[in-house]
């Protein structure tokens, strides 16, 4: 083969040491009564990517008189790094099942007539499926001309049969709790997000559930609500100063701006973290997380994981979700998961109880 020739389906027949037939069937998704054992299946998808095969999509669209295209309706997935590892995700399955991801960004609180206007045009130009996919977790109307179909990521809707994919937040939260709870700490605080989304709900639950579990009392005054920003977490000025019986030695912070705002409160405050005050995040959001001083422990977001399971869903693949509330009108919740890092320590008390029975 040529070094400058696009490599055919007949290029990886001949390497894999099959039919075309075979490799028609693997990669492109044709069935014809065909079926393929799984080592051969294997054998010719490591051939197609060595060679570096790719589907002439245009062509196959004139044969079939199917587009095999999605289109990605977001808000501001696309010009933010919190989520934009959905879409990479998504754009990596779409590809690997030989589709396109045509991608439309309509920026933050889009009015529904121009979210309807760019489902139209992507229908006129026959893309025959549909994401609605959202920066962050919150509830959503579905536009008009969306296919029942059509899965929501990162975002619920808020009516029809829709699916939608979501992060599980409560659990998220449940396991970042018990974090603290592990090494010591009784008197935890929550800084919360003010605004009330759907996922501080749930995280809040999620804490509720940590301490219930543990025989710790929710304490109405070390719950706080704060904009889910930097400036929001330095409200724990407040909390550092309250009488020493009464203040937390940990903080569960609803997401990542807020622990590093609660940072500098401590350090303002004159203590260190962790040996002074244990902080936990939500997110792991990049550039944050893991580059604070100390780096934070916190719950990583599953966005990766989502946005390969919403083209999965979408395609009707049958290995999509082993779970049952993979159906229509169903909100699927996918873990994230417990990145332990270095701001979560024993509290003091605690610290000294075992100093003075080691020695």
């Amino acid at each position: 083969m040529a070094p400058d020739r696009r490599p055919t389906l007949r290029d990886v027949a001949r390497t894999a040491g099959v039919s075309v037939t075979t490799v028609s069937v693997v990669l492109n998704g044709r069935r014809e009564g065909v079926r393929v054992p799984e080592a051969t299946r294997h054998r010719v998808q490591q051939v197609a990517e060595d060679l570096g095969y790719r589907p002439n999509i245009l062509a196959r669209s004139l044969r079939t008189q199917e587009t095999r295209t999605i289109g990605f309706i977001s808000d501001e997935v696309t010009t933010t790094p919190f989520a934009v590892s959905m879409l990479a995700a998504a754009q990596d399955e779409a590809a690997r099942r030989g589709y396109l991801l045509f991608v439309v960004n309509l920026g933050a609180n889009a009015p529904l007539a121009i979210q309807e206007q760019a489902i139209d045009g992507l229908t006129q130009q026959q893309v025959g499926h549909f994401i609605y996919g959202c920066m962050y977790h919150r509830v959503v109307d579905p536009p008009l001309g969306l296919p029942a179909d059509a899965v929501f990521l990162n975002c619920e809707a808020s009516s029809g049969r829709h699916r939608s994919i979501v992060p599980d937040d409560r659990q998220g939260a449940y396991e970042v709790v018990t974090e603290l709870i592990a090494v010591g700490h009784r008197r935890i605080a929550f800084l919360d997000d003010h605004r009330h989304p759907p996922a501080s709900g749930l995280r809040f639950d999620g804490f509720r559930a940590a301490l219930d579990e543990h025989g710790l009392d929710y304490e109405p005054a070390l719950h706080v609500e704060t904009t889910p920003f930097v400036r929001g977490g330095l409200v724990l000025s407040d909390l550092i100063d309250l009488p020493a019986e009464d203040r937390p030695t940990a903080v569960f912070c609803y997401n990542d701006r807020i622990a590093m705002g609660a940072y500098r409160a401590a350090r303002t405050r004159g203590l260190r973290v962790p040996d002074d005050l244990s902080i936990v995040g939500f997110d792991d959001q990049e550039y944050i997380a893991s580059e604070l001083d100390p780096p934070l422990t916190t719950v990583r977001l599953p966005h990766r994981e989502m946005g390969r399971l919403a083209i999965q869903l979408l395609l009707d693949e049958p290995d999509a979700s082993d779970e049952p509330t993979a159906t229509e009108g169903v909100v699927i919740r996918i873990p994230g998961e417990l990145v332990r890092r270095e701001s979560v320590a024993k509290p003091h008390d605690v610290a000294e109880r075992t100093n003075s029975s080691s020695s």
